[in-house]
């Protein structure tokens, strides 16, 4: 069986998106149980040049639904960072990418194979096709910023292990 355009992108973005969002709510158990504030560990980062765990998370839900919009308006470019977001704001945003991506079809993203798609930054850009962009582009990024929202939770004394990060893999049923 081929795997499809739907099965690389919106069923890989779900099941790490699934696995933030656990992440995620057990970092929030944790900062209550520790006294952590939820404040700062938004504005933690794992490096004094990288950006800290509010863009982490931004970017993961921009690289999963924003990578599906953009394929769907052929140009797609760098998250916006959403001002004023909490740590439950952020969580939203995890939630929202879930669900806009639950209602769309195989159907409808398997239609975008061989598209041209186009990441744009300014007078920037890099031309690809739908299958390219997702592939060498969208999911590294996505996985990218996922990981680093993990480590800075684990950095943080959040126990998480590898199963955590790994959420519900598709098995041999």
């Amino acid at each position: 069986m081929a795997i499809s355009l739907y099965d690389i992108s919106v069923v890989s973005y779900q099941q790490v998106l699934g696995s933030i969002s656990s992440v995620l709510d057990k970092g929030k158990a944790h900062a209550a149980s520790s006294g952590m504030d939820l404040a700062d560990l938004v504005e933690t980062k794992l490096a004094d040049t990288m950006f800290p765990l509010r863009f982490q998370i931004e970017s993961t839900a921009h690289h999963s639904i924003g990578a599906i919009r953009g394929l769907k308006a052929g140009v797609f470019g760098p998250p916006s960072s959403v001002a004023g977001l909490d740590y439950d704001g952020l969580h939203g945003l995890i939630t929202q990418a879930q669900n806009e991506l639950a209602s769309i079809s195989a159907a409808e993203v398997n239609a975008f194979e061989g598209n041209d798609m186009r990441f744009e930054f300014g007078k920037f850009k890099i031309p690809f096709t739908a299958e390219n962009f997702i592939m060498s582009f969208s999911l590294p990024n996505f996985y990218f910023h996922a990981t680093t929202t993990y480590d800075i939770l684990r950095m943080k004394g959040v126990p998480l292990g590898k199963m955590d990060f790994l959420g519900s893999m598709r098995v041999k049923t």
